[in-house]
């Protein structure tokens, strides 16, 4: 399945998948489609995510996989050429960049300050990564917003089911869960059960916001 954005920003959640093995990755998958998470970055610092990606490809063509932790050219090109449908980083790389434009790829780099956030932007950024956002917290995407109310951000670091509606209402336009519930503890014991009930919450208080604004709308027409 191809990244389309504006299918993804209709429920706008990525799962980030680090350090996970092959003997847990197809339940960790199923755990995700079960939850109703269908977009998963697996980070280029798991050992054999390119061959996960090509895994995750080949037998779960409803899952948009892409590769994470993208620090380099020769990094993006393997995750390219493995069928990686998106990049993301924990910061901006203008090579990086560069090449995602030129191969029309998705690319989520990270940034923290107003400087670093407009210049991943403009660079062709699909969305950009702010990262920790629990460093900052919701009320920083609002002031980002304020002046820069055309960047798509998205919120990775510390975003739960407590803080989610704080995050979207403040103004981001998409969030990230990882380390808390796919945690290397969990994974490695198959508590397959226990990570597909964590994304059913946390993607039921997306959904919910979601929904809300939509009937919100309808209401105001």
């Amino acid at each position: 399945m191809s990244f389309d954005l504006n299918l993804f920003e209709s429920t706008p959640v990525l799962g980030i998948i680090r350090g996970v093995k092959l003997n847990c990755l197809h339940g960790v998958v199923e755990a995700c489609l079960g939850g109703g998470l269908s977009y998963l970055e697996i980070t280029q610092n798991t050992p054999d995510y390119i061959k996960y990606i090509q895994i995750i490809n080949k037998e779960y063509p409803q899952v948009v996989v892409g590769a994470g932790t993208i620090l380099a050219v020769v990094d993006a090109q393997k995750a390219f050429d493995a069928g990686a449908k998106f990049l993301v980083a924990p910061d901006f790389n203008e090579n990086v960049s560069k090449f995602c434009v030129d191969k029309k790829l998705a690319y989520f780099p990270g940034a923290l300050t107003p400087t670093e956030i407009q210049k991943a932007w403009n660079s062709g950024a699909a969305m950009v990564k702010v990262f920790p956002a629990s460093q900052m917290g919701p009320t920083y995407f609002k002031q980002i917003k304020g002046p820069f109310d055309k960047i798509k951000l998205m919120a990775v670091g510390g975003v739960n089911p407590k803080n989610i509606k704080d995050y979207l209402t403040s103004g981001a336009d998409a969030l990230a869960l990882g380390g808390s519930i796919f945690s290397i503890k969990r994974m490695e014991n198959r508590l397959f059960s226990e990570i597909q009930n964590d994304i059913e919450d946390f993607m039921f208080e997306v959904k919910s916001f979601y929904s809300k604004i939509n009937s919100n709308n309808l209401t105001n027409r």
